[in-house]
């Protein structure tokens, strides 16, 4: 009996001793459970706050221009990582012009260039296509590039200049100095030099037709090249004129925004809405 009530009487004490034993050995591991979560939880919070990276390429540009078209176009067909810096009334700002002293749009920086800046559309597209390696639209082989290059002086140099003349007095954009649409001339000789550059464009535009696509279905061949961007953006403003543009014109403006999708669409698109915002205001 005596045996008994001594086993009976250890049992109960052993007990009690194991369960703050066991208590004891879990607050360790909860502590080192709690600490993990809590260096997880932080970890998360840490990589929610840190910030977006700044895309490498920065385009300042006014979205009612051609010229700023062509580049913005260029970027996105190109998938280029890059923002866009709307520089409607500051590029004749103290900052601009430190920069760009010719208070020009389009203008990209990239930490590649000597100047940190550069300005002109068809250079800009010139400089990224060399240095992307974007054969696609700006082919390496030298006859075809010198092509492209022709193709986009002559437009710069003779096309454009006539689109100016004609478009810029209606989308109330101001002339270049010398340009009879900028001088104190009579109203009546200043639209007659307007009709004038309407009616000259037809020979240019001829040859684009003629010689630099030559049955193909653009400059570039069988896709776009930076002369096609350049010159299906160029086109865009004889809109706002009702310039009665030939039947291949019309069907190649549409395979350039098919071709290129959106990203034709988006930039061509603020293009079109100035247009048709100049339009009612003159109807108004």
């Amino acid at each position: 009996m005596a045996k008994a009530v001594t086993k009976s009487a250890r049992k109960p004490a052993a007990k009690p001793a194991s369960k703050p034993a066991a208590k004891a050995a879990a607050k360790p591991a909860a502590k080192a459970a709690a600490k993990t979560a809590s260096k997880a939880a932080a970890g998360k919070t840490a990589a929610k706050a840190k910030p977006a990276k700044k895309p490498a390429l920065t385009i300042s540009m006014l979205k009612p221009s051609v010229n700023n078209m062509t580049v913005r176009v260029f970027a996105r067909a190109a998938g280029l990582d890059h923002a866009e810096t709307d520089a409607w009334g500051h590029t004749r700002s103290p900052e601009y012009m430190a920069r760009n002293p010719a208070h020009l749009t389009p203008m990209i920086e990239d930490k590649g260039l000597p100047r940190g800046v550069l300005w002109e559309s068809c250079a800009i597209m010139q400089y990224l296509s060399n240095k992307h390696g974007l054969e696609k639209f700006y082919p390496k082989a030298p006859a075809k590039r010198a092509m492209i290059d022709s193709a986009m002086f002559y437009l710069i140099g003779t096309l454009y200049p006539y689109v100016a003349r004609a478009t810029y007095p209606a989308l109330g954009f101001p002339q270049y100095a010398g340009e009879v649409g900028h001088s104190d001339a009579h109203p009546d000789r200043k639209s007659e030099a307007q009709k004038a550059a309407v009616a000259a464009i037809a020979e240019p535009l001829e040859v684009f037709h003629s010689f630099f696509r030559d049955g193909k279905p653009f400059i570039g061949g069988k896709t776009p090249s930076i002369a096609d961007i350049r010159l299906a953006a160029t086109l865009e403003f004889l809109a706002v004129i009702d310039y009665a543009l030939p039947k291949w014109a019309k069907e190649y403006m549409a395979a350039m925004e098919k071709k290129l999708g959106k990203a034709y669409a988006g930039p061509a698109g603020d293009v079109r809405g100035y247009i048709a915002h100049v339009r009612s205001q003159a109807k108004a």
